[in-house]
């Protein structure tokens, strides 16, 4: 196959297993997603959704309460999410950003939202996608393992592995593919479950293959 082609089999193949994926990180609005993904940095989503509940009815679920807390206060309930001091810290400030500069609203706007204190280029895009409704393709290291095992980015980090996978799937698509590589990724292609040879999509794209893939670091 070539890329292309791989590319329009993983497309056919994650429409059939996850038509519909559901936003994974529990949320209500902008806001509430924003610390949602800032909170699930090295941390799983479970936990995230087992956080952010209790630190929303302890201390609010506005920029306006959560600016008004200490980082010691946001702290001690985010600290199960792991990188405690440097998220509660990041919380409470991009809270404050939000009140001076964005009239206490979450931007939709990337570069905007890139400013923000502890938002990352891939934080960013996942809110512009999933509250906004404007295509994106976040990556991270999941879905950079998977494009790789699967030959459609020889990307050396994540941001190369994005501007790969957004010439190789369809713009009306960016939003859905990458809910869909992750719950793939999760499932079946894991990173220990799988070194390129064992899923069902590694077999069928690379029937072949017999040694391992190492995927390049993110």
């Amino acid at each position: 196959m070539t890329k292309a082609e791989r590319a329009a089999h993983v497309l056919k193949r994650l429409d059939e297993l996850y038509p519909d994926p559901p936003i994974p990180l529990d949320h209500r609005d902008a806001f509430t997603l924003l610390i949602a993904v800032l909170l699930s940095a090295q941390c799983t989503d479970v936990r995230v959704n087992q956080i952010t509940p209790k630190l929303f009815a302890q201390l609010g679920d506005t920029p306006q309460q959560l600016a008004n807390r200490s980082a010691a206060e946001i702290e001690a309930i985010v600290r199960p999410c792991g990188l405690g001091p440097q998220k509660a810290r990041a919380i409470r400030e991009l809270s404050q950003m939000l009140l001076d500069q964005h009239g206490g609203r979450v931007p939709a706007d990337l570069e905007a939202l890139e400013k923000l204190p502890g938002v990352g280029h891939k934080t960013a895009q996942v809110v512009m996608a999933q509250s906004f409704g404007v295509p994106s393709f976040p990556v991270d290291t999941h879905i950079h393992r998977l494009a790789q095992r699967w030959k459609l980015t020889e990307g050396k980090n994540v941001l190369q592995t994005e501007r790969d996978l957004k010439k190789l799937f369809p713009e009306s698509a960016w939003n859905r593919r990458h809910l869909q590589i992750i719950f793939y990724g999760r499932e079946h292609c894991t990173a220990r479950g799988c070194d390129g040879t064992v899923c069902g999509l590694c077999r069928e794209l690379f029937p072949q293959r017999k040694k391992p893939v190492s995927a390049k670091r993110a």
